[in-house]
């Protein structure tokens, strides 16, 4: 299938991103669309992004706070709201049907592809600007909108996990996320910057993130 259309920037960075190809096609994912991904992964693996969506909602909130524009602020309260509300309940709901308590779920130990992922996202917010952060955040949010719309319709096991992310909701907010990333670089940098030096650092910010991505499929895919 054809790049989803999630904006100029995404278009670009992807294009320039060399292992999300590795990222939107590790065999972790190709398990999820054959349904042969054995459980014990997949729940070694959503144990650990619950931990991991506590930080990257952080992040967004954090965005939050670097926003210069109402509409800046309002797109990532909304994305907090929905990685808060739809994307950990869900998360919670398929672990508790595993027998996974919520308790047992929130005493997860982070794994070290975990810790190297939510930790370089949060850095990039704290010792840069809105830009920077949102270079960091869009391959998880975007990759995950392009993995979803891929598989959609395999069903199988993994049929829930995989309509969550190519439902019109989160279709939807990937869209949102790709216009306020044209947007707030527009406003920063002007309509041509794609010719200015920064390009360059925040095409490197969203490779770098999609590299950490690979690992994290990784991690789930060795298990536990």
């Amino acid at each position: 299938m054809s790049a989803p259309d999630y904006g100029h920037a995404f278009t670009l960075w992807r294009d320039h991103a060399p292992d999300w190809h590795a990222y939107t096609h590790h065999a972790f994912v190709e398990g999820l669309r054959k349904g042969d991904l054995p459980r014990a992964n997949f729940l070694h693996y959503l144990r650990q992004d619950y931990i991991f969506l506590i930080h990257f909602a952080r992040a967004w909130a954090l965005a939050a706070a670097k926003g210069e524009t109402l509409a800046e602020i309002q797109a990532a309260s909304a994305t907090v709201q929905a990685l808060a509300n739809v994307e950990m309940p869900l998360h919670v709901q398929i672990c508790a049907e595993a027998g996974i308590d919520a308790g047992e779920l929130e005493a997860t130990e982070e794994a070290a592809a975990n810790l190297a992922y939510t930790r370089y996202v949060l850095e990039a917010g704290y010792s840069g600007d809105f830009l920077d952060l949102m270079a960091a955040l869009a391959p998880c949010v975007l990759g995950y909108g392009e993995i979803g719309a891929r598989l959609k319709g395999s069903g199988g096991p993994y049929a829930d996990w995989i309509e969550t992310y190519a439902g019109a909701d989160y279709q939807d907010l990937c869209r949102d996320v790709g216009a306020l990333i044209d947007s707030a670089l527009r406003h920063r940098l002007g309509p041509d910057w794609t010719a200015l030096p920064r390009a360059a650092h925040l095409a490197q910010r969203f490779a770098t993130a999609t590299r950490l991505e690979v690992g994290f499929w990784q991690m789930g895919l060795d298990g536990a």
